[in-house]
């Protein structure tokens, strides 16, 4: 059977059948779009660049913005600068690199991420993100939901690693 058998015909504008079409969303709800929040954030430095500091003493952090039920933070990282082994409690996550390269490491494994990189987390997904480079790092992060906790998973913290940090 070929397209010009079928009994299917569309007649007039399709576009004008309002209650086929699905509503654009304001706001992402599948990890895809998640995925695609980072990137555009990423590709408009408009919306981030500017807002970039630098702290020898600590790594600085920011939140970029809010919506239903998830947050976008924006990290900077000096050479040497790490988050310490860590989940995210409940929050599923979104790390994209932004500028310079930082490295991921789990209790298995290590990996480099270069500007443009992303990785995707599921909660639970305990990890250390350093900055192994001489070179200052910048990271776009999303958190759904929102971030709450993030247990360390290294006995030798001190209370103050152990606050909410987004990492």
């Amino acid at each position: 059977m070929n397209s010009s058998d079928s009994d299917l015909q569309i007649a007039g504008d399709i576009l004008e059948v309002q209650h086929l079409l699905q509503p654009a969303r304001e706001h992402p709800a599948t990890v895809a779009e998640f995925v695609g929040l980072a990137r555009s954030i990423a590709a408009d430095r408009t919306q981030w660049a500017h807002l970039v500091q630098y702290d020898a003493t600590a790594r600085w952090y920011h939140r970029l913005r809010t919506g239903p039920g998830y947050e976008v933070w924006l990290l900077s990282w000096v050479p040497g600068q790490g988050s310490g082994l860590h989940d995210h409690g409940p929050s599923s996550g979104v790390l994209t690199v932004l500028e310079g390269e930082l490295t991921e490491r789990t209790t298995s494994d290590s990996r480099t991420l270069s500007a443009g990189a992303q990785r995707a987390f599921a909660p639970g997904y305990a990890h250390e993100v350093v900055n192994d480079s001489l070179e200052p790092a910048v990271s776009l992060h999303v958190y759904y939901p929102g971030l709450t906790e993030m247990p360390m998973h290294a006995s030798t913290c001190s209370p103050a690693q152990q606050d909410v940090v987004p990492a």
